[in-house]
């Protein structure tokens, strides 16, 4: 019986995730932001590249990236690009992606020219993918559930045996086996190839999962509206937060650090960044 209804739970989770796209489909695709527009199918996936002058930009749809509050669109990623295409003259168009799975898919295919997506540069990943400077700094933290008796999870070590949750084909499972050889135990790993970070922090709060691994910029986010959870203990060392374009892109990736160069010398930059980091 309580395996039918966390069935339920997921089935409605994954509902609302549906729903919560279909309407940003509805309410941007017909947005025009100063040239800068904005295109994503029903699906989460493009069905063809712009083409031209245009830069195809896969941004993550999450609490601190791109995210939509009554008829506007927010996020970090999504105002800091807006103001490098408004300020350097540069046309974007925005793809909301809720899984980095179909972002990678789409940035190795062709579909996507950049990607603005929680993928921290590692020496895994700058084996296979170019990066642009650094936009900000952040870390992994654990998510899980406060009881009556306070947090299972006081430290790293706790985790030994122990399984947590991360979205499928993010760095953190490498982070987290690493982790396992450190304290010297096992620490179990399930990739999620449907949600992303924002519902898996959803997915400990409800009880559906025990742990989830996911970056502390969207955890406090989230957690500011949670109060029975808790992002205490950090999984990773902060870790550069960048643009990621293919390893053949380096005009484009050239380009991108002088355009964000020339931005973060911009009182607007400023007043950007502290809204959604010093807050």
């Amino acid at each position: 019986m309580l395996k039918k209804i966390t069935q339920i739970k997921k089935w409605q989770l994954g509902l609302y995730v549906a729903l919560l796209v279909a309407v940003i489909v509805a309410m941007i695709s017909l947005k025009n932001c100063g040239g800068n527009t904005i295109q994503v199918s029903s699906h989460g996936r493009v069905t063809s590249a712009s083409g031209g002058d245009t830069i195809d930009v896969a941004i993550e749809y999450s609490p601190l990236s791109c995210y939509a509050y009554g008829d506007t669109l927010g996020g970090f990623n999504y105002d800091f690009l807006r103001l490098l295409a408004d300020s350097c003259d540069v046309v974007m168009k925005y793809h909301p992606i809720v899984s980095l799975k179909v972002a990678l898919e789409g940035l190795n295919s062709g579909l996507y020219d950049v990607m603005a997506a929680q993928f921290p540069v590692t020496r895994e990943n700058k084996a296979q993918y170019l990066f642009t400077q650094a936009l900000y700094l952040d870390k992994q933290v654990l998510v899980q559930r406060i009881t009556d008796h306070g947090v299972a999870v006081n430290s790293q070590l706790d985790l030994a045996g122990d399984t947590v949750n991360i979205v499928k084909g993010s760095p953190m499972r490498e982070r987290i086996i690493s982790l396992s050889r450190e304290i010297g135990d096992t620490i179990f790993v399930v990739s999620d190839s449907v949600y992303g970070p924002e519902q898996l922090f959803l997915m400990v709060a409800t009880g559906d999962i025990k742990y989830a691994v996911i970056n502390e910029t969207i955890a406090r986010k989230m957690a500011a509206s949670h109060p029975g959870v808790d992002i205490s203990t950090a999984i990773s060392f902060s870790q550069f937060q960048s643009l990621t374009l293919q390893k053949d892109n380096k005009e484009l990736c050239d380009n991108f650090n002088k355009w964000i160069s020339r931005v973060k010398k911009m009182p607007q930059y400023r007043e950007i960044y502290n809204k959604y980091f010093q807050q």
